[in-house]
């Protein structure tokens, strides 16, 4: 019996599949898709997601298949609204990475089968019931063939129609956000494209147009075609439809050509309340869908199996106590919350279709992206990097929740290897040696020196701080680990 079925070979169970494995857990991952994503979907990898990925090992094979994206822009036709530099991302990525979803599961695909683990495709999850100790699974095979299988947890990364949610019973609350889109991946040539290295959202009274850059030339266009209208669906766009587009909202002086992919979509806004039920959980588009503003969607599935990923390690190894997985739900659905705030606002923002308040969107924006603390905002913002854990289950202590920068910790980053634990940061590292020779499964000790030595820190496997007290407080630094330890 495999420890963890994992249903979905998407970024989402990928990265999970692989972090499981990494830490020693046996995991099964299948798809009912014949084959891997063949398209660009998804198209930005941010520095928050990067830096959870080095424990992973595959950030290098990433980094050389992307294309670096150093800012964000804000147009009005030729006008430059306001201008977003990447540069002051407080992380080692202070970039955003553009990579196409095919790309991104093609390498997450290396790192899997560098640990011995193949996907599973043509499968297909036909039902599930669970009990207090296992979960019983029927699977469904592309020659007709169904299959029983028993696993201890079950893990739904099936996007948003997932089976997995629907057998859970969970409502995927929220709306439709009321527009058609049009997507276009194309080259552009002339002058008057954006710069090529950056993020252009040009403002328009029509609605928004988007570039976003790509590898290998070729951009990603998003736009507004008109308001949804129910039982109707669109024509997919011809390159023609797209130069007028560009024509209009982004002021001309370039040509759209050779596209390769040209589509039409509707934005869903929805999420569940729970992300688990007892041995069954889920991550990714089968929790939260949103709208593609911001590039946060994957990157909020890719770190959900981050945070899960070492809790379940942890709890099936027996270094933890179950209720560790408590955590998971309140967590990520608090950031999934604030994700979808953030990409309606956006959204919202660039589909306002009354002129006066469209004037007066553009003139706010020119004045407030005009202070440099307001653009630093921005950038923190997108890249993921505030995210924290203030008011997790497992935060103790004043900077409890925060990430811990890369930057402040020597050795390797928290999480690495084949052993999920925590780090423990202290000055007497006598002390701290000895708490973690009683807790081995669950505590690393790591010096903490001057200017840092009066707190004493207890640092997650992801790298979110989980308790931060006095560098004397060792009675909460031990009752913080025996609540952990199973």
């Amino acid at each position: 019996m495999h420890q963890v079925l994992i249903v979905g070979a998407g970024p989402v169970g990928l990265t999970l599949a692989a972090e499981l494995s990494r830490y020693g857990v046996q995991v099964r991952i299948i798809d009912r898709s014949p084959h891997p994503t063949e398209t660009s979907k998804a198209l930005v990898v941010w520095s928050r997601t990067f830096e959870l990925m080095d424990r992973m090992g595959c950030t290098p094979a990433f980094l050389d298949a992307g294309l670096h994206a150093r800012a964000a822009s804000i147009r009005n036709g030729r006008t430059v609204l306001g201008h977003t530099g990447f540069d002051t991302i407080a992380s080692p990525y202070n970039f955003a990475l553009m990579l196409p979803q095919c790309d991104t599961e093609r390498l997450l695909n290396v790192q899997l089968q560098a640990l011995g683990v193949a996907v599973e495709r043509e499968v297909e999850l036909l039902g599930f019931s669970q009990t207090p100790t296992h979960v019983e699974a029927r699977l469904g095979h592309a020659d007709g063939r169904e299959e029983g299988v028993e696993t201890s947890w079950l893990v739904g990364c099936d996007g948003a129609h997932s089976t997995v949610l629907h057998g859970l019973g969970f409502a995927f609350q929220g709306v439709a956000q009321g527009d058609d889109w049009m997507l276009a991946d194309v080259r552009l040539e002339g002058e008057g494209a954006p710069p090529a290295n950056e993020i252009a959202t040009f403002l328009h009274r029509d609605g928004p147009f988007v570039v976003f850059p790509i590898p290998g030339g070729r951009s990603r266009i998003v736009a507004t075609v008109g308001k949804t209208v129910a039982g109707q669906s669109r024509p997919d766009p011809t390159l023609s439809d797209v130069q007028a587009m560009a024509d209009e909202r982004a002021g001309g002086g370039f040509r759209v050509a050779d596209p390769v992919w040209l589509a039409n979509f509707r934005i869903n806004e929805r999420k569940v309340s729970d992300y688990a039920k007892g041995r069954v959980f889920l991550a990714g588009d089968a929790a939260h869908v949103h709208s593609p503003a911001g590039g946060q969607g994957m990157n909020t599935g890719m770190q959900d199996a981050f945070n899960l990923s070492w809790k379940l390690a942890m709890v099936i190894r027996g270094e933890a106590r179950a209720s560790l997985l408590d955590s998971y739900t309140p967590e990520r659905s608090a950031v999934g919350d604030m994700v979808l705030r953030n990409a309606t606002r956006m959204t919202d923002m660039g589909t306002l279709a009354h002129p006066a308040a469209q004037a007066a969107r553009n003139l706010v924006l020119r004045f407030m992206l005009g202070f440099h603390a307001v653009q630093d905002r921005m950038a923190a913002t997108m890249s993921e990097v505030e995210i924290a854990y203030a008011k997790s289950l497992l935060s103790i202590g004043r900077h409890a929740g925060d990430r811990f920068p890369p930057p402040q910790h020597d050795g390797p980053a928290p999480g690495s290897g084949t052993m999920p634990r925590f780090v423990l940061f202290s000055a007497d590292q006598a002390r701290g040696a000895a708490l973690a020779a009683r807790f081995p499964g669950v505590l690393d000790p790591r010096p903490r020196t001057p200017p840092d030595a009066q707190s004493l820190l207890i640092v997650r496997p992801d790298g979110y701080v989980g308790l931060s007290v006095t560098s004397n407080d060792w009675a909460e630094t031990e009752r913080f680990t025996q609540l952990l330890a199973a």
